[in-house]
């Protein structure tokens, strides 16, 4: 049974525990020794670790993926606490709780897909609630996106927080018709539930979150405008300016060309979609990486490297 997590340890702890290998690459120190820099992970966080003696031999002994015990001693480097693994030992499946080392949504899977339901049968347009009934009637795809996180590392990167977004997203929708009458209410929902249906595909999340060949070769947004085009094949009725406004939801979600989007919104519910979609990321991420800080002195978490800044804790 794990002991001490990510979050827990502080500077100065000697750590004996089970980490699952996130990351494994071999490095040279300035002087040109070779050592082993790692990223050592469980469901509260990841740590890195260095193995600085025989590191050769260490390579040798496990891979990226692996769960591994280690005797190490945490230090601090870079205002961030570090590992200097002593010693570690690769350990079969069966010796570990996999749920120790995949983070899950706070919210419970069902209750939160209810409710994104509860948004469907609440969409008055025909054509629209009968696109989203043809998504969600499909058992196989359901699971998925039950279980799929929102993003490998920077928001929602827990097993269920693909759903936990697009709920959080589609509340905020609602919200926003309310407060831009001009705006279509039922095309923003059904944006909003649509708008990352491609993340089902692109993750695998067995043992930890990882791009899947698609994920990387596609991504979510060209694959959630094919599953769209899909489900409109057995809609013919489907008016097809609003079949051109969803794949436009769904192609410019990112915002701007140099963060993925094949288009920029250029609809007033695309440009909505993407500002509830960034926001509701970006404060999930703040959030996510003030809580796994360390509670230190400061009141500054260490650097955030995607959001490049230091966060006030407050």
């Amino acid at each position: 049974m794990k002991n001490v997590f990510v979050r827990d340890i502080r500077q100065g702890d000697k750590v004996s525990d089970v980490f699952l290998v996130a990351e494994k690459n071999m490095a040279f120190s300035q002087k040109g020794a070779p050592y082993l820099s790692l990223k050592l992970k469980d469901r509260t966080g990841e740590v890195d670790g260095k193995v600085w003696d025989h590191a050769p031999e260490w390579d040798q002994a496990f891979k990226k993926g692996d769960f591994v015990q280690i005797n190490a001693r945490a230090v601090s480097y870079r205002d961030a606490v570090q590992l200097n693994v002593l010693g570690l030992r690769k350990l079969d499946e069966s010796e570990v709780d996999p749920m120790d080392f995949l983070p899950a949504s706070t919210g419970d899977p069902e209750e939160m897909f209810a409710e994104l339901m509860g948004f469907v049968d609440r969409i008055a347009t025909p054509h629209l609630k009968a696109l989203l009934k043809a998504f969600f009637r499909d058992e196989a795809l359901v699971g998925r996106f039950k279980r799929a996180p929102a993003a490998k590392s920077f928001h929602h990167s827990t097993i269920g927080g693909l759903l936990e977004h697009t709920l959080s997203v589609t509340r905020l929708l609602e919200r926003a018709a309310d407060h831009y009458p001009g705006a279509d209410r039922d095309l923003l929902i059904t944006g909003g539930i649509l708008h990352d249906i491609g993340k089902v595909h692109e993750f695998s999340y067995d043992r930890m979150v990882e791009y899947t060949d698609a994920g990387r070769l596609v991504g979510h947004i060209v694959m959630g405008v094919e599953m769209l085009d899909a489900r409109l094949a057995e809609l013919p009725d489907f008016p097809e300016q609003a079949a051109m406004a969803l794949r436009h939801l769904i192609l410019s979600h990112h915002g701007v060309l140099e963060f993925g989007s094949p288009k920029r919104p250029k609809t007033l519910e695309a440009l909505i979609v993407h500002h509830m979609d960034d926001l509701d990321a970006k404060v999930n991420a703040l959030q996510t990486f003030i809580e796994s800080s360390p509670e230190e002195d400061s009141g500054w978490t260490p650097y955030h490297r995607l959001l490049e800044r230091y966060i006030y804790k407050g």
